[in-house]
């Protein structure tokens, strides 16, 4: 997500299934499917389709992130950067029915899966909101409380920190991030970067590893 750019990695956004999730609007067929999945041990039913991130299964980065991370505050303001087709944010959704949860996503048809997804699982506290979008339906006074990505780190590693520092440094004093990055795309790296990026007000550090995942904490004093 983030950019709109016309390259990802050397390969054009949208030029074949594994790219087009970078894309705002897709190239690929709408073809949807439904899948049964488990979230933080809730059996729910969900749609999904070509052009989104992991279209077609649970992530096993997201599925390590909903593992791993800490149960979630009853109320507050909550982020799911990057949502694809909608499982973080209904995780916190269904666990903080008291929370508001923005989802927010470069990929429309992402952001359509993800309210559709929300609807279908009675989870009315999730608003979408395209990445572009964001600042003028976001208060700019306001912050989150919680943030949990799953990040497109295949975008480069400069739109990544782009992304990341657009979002991260408006965590509320006490919220909380988690990240949840392959290894050998740079996991241990990130952590010292975002250290020295965020400053002091942060304490950045590995919360978990699992399945060649890192789990990366974010804190704010």
């Amino acid at each position: 997500m983030a950019r709109k750019a016309d390259r990802v990695n050397g390969h054009k956004a949208g030029n074949g299934q594994n790219e087009q999730y970078f894309s705002a609007t897709p190239s690929s067929e709408d073809v949807r499917r439904t899948l049964q999945v488990t979230l933080r041990g809730r059996d729910v039913t969900v749609e999904t389709s070509h052009g989104v991130f992991s279209g077609s299964r649970l992530d096993l980065g997201t599925s390590v992130l909903l593992r791993h991370a800490p149960e979630t505050p009853e109320h507050g303001t909550f982020l799911d950067l990057g949502c694809g087709w909608g499982p973080i944010s209904l995780s916190l959704a269904l666990e903080s029915p008291e929370a508001e949860v923005w989802a927010v996503d470069v990929n429309e048809r992402a952001l359509e899966l993800t309210a559709g997804n929300a609807r279908r699982n009675g989870c009315e506290n999730v608003r979408t909101v395209t990445a572009d979008a964001f600042a003028d339906e976001f208060p700019a006074d306001a912050g989150f409380d919680v943030i949990w990505s799953n990040p497109p780190i295949r975008i480069g590693k400069d739109a990544l920190h782009e992304l990341l520092m657009t979002y991260l440094p408006r965590l509320n004093h006490g919220g909380e991030a988690y990240l949840v990055v392959q290894r050998n795309l740079g996991s241990d790296s990130l952590i010292p970067w975002l250290a020295d990026q965020l400053g002091a007000e942060f304490t950045v550090g590995k919360y978990a590893s699992s399945k060649g995942y890192r789990v990366i904490e974010v804190l704010r004093a």
